[in-house]
């Protein structure tokens, strides 16, 4: 028979460490050598068993003390015996429920019975581009589930009430024995008679059919504050589904969309509006009538102003969700050339040409000799 390896060896540690150390040491591989991760693999089986083993004698202050006076021999030569270890009533996934918080299949080898969170839900809804802009306060109706009126969410019908499941004595859990190669393991699953629940309702409720749930559409109302934009999300707490056996409802989501503005579009906080303006109000300068999301008001453009060039209106774009201050609005003028002349606007339009030393002619065909320079 081979000879057996140094406890604090086997699981890494010093002769100091402490009881956390320990733990800590053990936990890290238990997880690597766990006989559920490594399946049909014996050297894995073999390693588990002796760090089992190193744990139960360390982690036992009286017998780590004997331990560490005299050795394995100091065990009686006994070997280790896997039921000793803590009193193991339970199998392979609990000992990973109980060590790492889960099996090792990424989730809980026991059923959860008690107290549920709700569901959440979500809702889409539609405003306007002046309504994001300034807040509005909007009534709407979503389709969810409510405790049963008939039954208060019990589920049994009225003048009854629900029954503790005898099988399992309203835990939801029953005890089941399963052969493993270190012995007899007593493991736990989710009690088949009352699926889990700790209860039986001999009698349902006919509105609900025993759920104590049935769905509703609900009328709600939601605050949407001034500033919000296209595409975000407003939550309202405890305004999904219920939640069970005492749990907390879920949230609900809502999802704001704005409508296009059919003059102003919007970056940010700030707002871009264009304005056509003529070609006279270009050359000459003119006070316009500007529209703001609070009304028109008069702004002076000056004499030649290009088109395409944008002035700066500031605070008279959108507020700011979580302050008072408001982004700017930005107006970009489009001078509009006029598409059908008198003879009368034609001649004029020459002689103004003709003051002003326009020559229409060798413009283009300056430009167009610039051209060929450019791609020689």
């Amino acid at each position: 028979m081979p000879e057996k390896r140094d406890y604090y060896e086997v699981l890494g540690v010093d002769r100091n460490a402490s009881e956390a150390d320990l733990k800590k040491a053990y936990r890290k591989l238990a997880k690597q050598y766990h006989p559920d991760i490594n399946p049909d693999n014996k050297e894995a089986e073999a390693k588990f068993k002796e760090i089992s083993e190193a744990y139960a004698v360390l982690s036992d202050p009286q017998k780590r003390q004997q331990y560490d006076r005299f050795g394995h021999a100091g065990m009686n030569g006994a070997g280790f015996d896997f039921s000793g270890f803590g009193g193991f009533d339970f199998g392979f996934g609990d000992i990973f429920e109980s060590f790492f918080g889960g099996s090792p299949f990424g989730r809980s080898s026991r059923q959860r019975s008690g107290p549920t969170r709700g569901a959440d839900l979500r809702y889409a809804m539609e405003i306007t581009f002046n309504e994001a802009a300034f807040g509005v306060s909007k009534e709407f109706r979503v389709n969810r589930m409510q405790s049963c009126h008939v039954c208060s969410g019990t589920g049994a019908k009225p003048g009854t009430s629900p029954q503790t499941c005898k099988h399992c004595n309203g835990t939801g859990q029953v005890r089941y024995a399963q052969a493993t190669p270190f012995g007899q393991m007593v493991n736990m699953r989710a009690c088949d008679v009352c699926q889990g629940q700790g209860t039986l309702i001999p009698h349902p409720c006919e509105e609900c059919r025993g759920s104590g749930r049935v769905q509703k559409n609900v009328k709600l109302n939601i605050d949407i504050p001034a500033g919000i934009d296209d595409n975000q999300t407003i939550s309202l707490r405890g305004e999904g589904e219920p939640g069970t056996k005492g749990g907390p409802s879920g949230d609900l989501y809502v999802t704001i969309r704005v409508k296009p503005h059919p003059i102003f579009s919007r970056e940010g906080y700030n707002i871009i509006c264009e304005v056509p303006i003529t070609f006279t109000q270009a050359a000459l300068g003119a006070e316009l009538d500007i529209p703001t999301l609070e009304g028109t008001i008069k702004y002076s453009i000056p004499e030649g102003t290009q088109t395409g060039t944008v002035f700066r209106l500031r605070n008279k774009g959108i507020k700011h969700l979580r302050s008072n201050s408001k982004g700017d609005l930005y107006v970009k003028v489009n001078v509009e050339v006029p598409t059908k002349l008198s003879s009368k606007q034609k001649e004029i339009l020459s002689q103004f040409a003709e003051v002003s030393g326009d020559d229409v002619f060798v413009q283009r065909k300056n430009f167009f000799e610039k051209v060929k320079n450019l791609f020689q």
